[in-house]
This record gives structure tokens, C-alpha cells and sequence, in this order.
């Protein structure tokens, strides 16, 4: 029973959300990341100590965008080390899946880094919490379902380059 929810669960996490969520999420979005959507790329790797979140750009030219994904991720990377997690609530809801696990992580629970890619920035999550390493992995599922149109899954230690 418990598998088959499971299975279930990262099924439908899997599955993009509705054009109408789309388009709101990529709203609020322009007021929270400084980057251009459409000209950029989320890869969301999860890994057995939690994940790897990379923001590119789809034309590696465009240095304009590279600055300010390494803003954004520079940034948003220090304000997760505080516990604050209020960009993406903004962005995704107070009720993201996940979120509420990450904002009650104890400092020093989950180690995040960023770190500057040639095209773009990226941020490593990894924890030895079951409990917060599950959350990280729903957290990246609602993130992958809300940016389905400038998201995609990836897998880890693999950058990824998307023209």
C-alpha cells in the first residue's frame, strides 16, 4: 500500500501543472528572480543526499542573463542558509511540498552551496536527514511541475547545456 502511494505521489508530482498555475507562477516569478524565464533553463537534480538546482542560460552569449542568474542564485543561496525560504513561497505558495520541512531545518542541517557555472549558477543541497532529504526532493517536484515550461529533471553531477 505504502509503494503504491508512493509511486503514485512521485507520479503526480511529475505532471505539469495547468496553463493558468503556469502563467501565475511565471508572474510572480518577474518579481522574485532578476533572470529572464524564457531565456533560461531550471535543471533540478536530486541525488541520495538531496539535489542539485542549476540555472542556465539557452544562449551561452548572453552574459547579460548569466549576471544575473549568478545574482539570483548567489543570493537566494544565503537567505536558505538563514532558513528563509520566502522567495519560492512567494513564487510557489505558502504550501509548496517540502518547503514547510525546509523552513524548520535546524541551521547547519542542510548544506548549501553555490557555486558559478560557465552559462549560468547552481546550488547543492545535501543533508543526512531521510526526513529533509525527502523534503528537498518534493520541493524540487513542485518546482518542476510549476516552471514545466522553463524546467527540466536532471540527473546528477551532469551540467546541462539546452539551446
Amino acid at each position: 500500500m505504502l509503494i503504491a502511494l508512493l509511486a503514485a505521489t512521485s507520479a503526480h508530482a511529475m505532471e505539469k501543472a495547468d496553463e493558468k498555475r503556469l502563467d501565475e507562477v511565471a508572474k510572480r516569478g518577474t518579481h522574485v528572480m532578476q533572470f529572464d524565464l524564457e531565456k533560461t533553463t531550471h535543471v533540478f537534480s536530486k541525488t541520495d543526499q538531496g539535489g542539485l538546482q542549476q540555472v542556465v542560460v539557452k544562449d551561452k552569449s548572453d552574459t547579460e542573463q548569466i549576471k544575473l542568474i549568478r545574482a539570483h542564485l548567489s543570493e537566494i543561496s544565503e537567505d536558505f542558509k538563514r532558513g528563509d525560504f520566502s522567495k519560492p513561497e512567494r513564487i510557489h505558495g505558502e504550501g509548496m511540498p517540502g518547503l514547510a520541512a525546509l523552513k524548520s531545518a535546524k541551521p547547519g542541517q542542510i548544506r548549501i552551496e553555490y557555486s558559478v557555472l560557465p552559462d549560468g549558477a547552481q546550488i547543492s543541497y545535501s543533508t543526512q536527514s531521510p526526513r529533509l532529504i525527502d523534503a528537498i526532493h518534493y520541493w524540487f517536484d513542485a518546482q518542476l511541475r510549476d516552471h514545466a515550461r522553463h524546467a527540466v529533471p536532471g540527473s546528477p553531477h551532469q551540467h546541462i547545456h539546452l539551446k
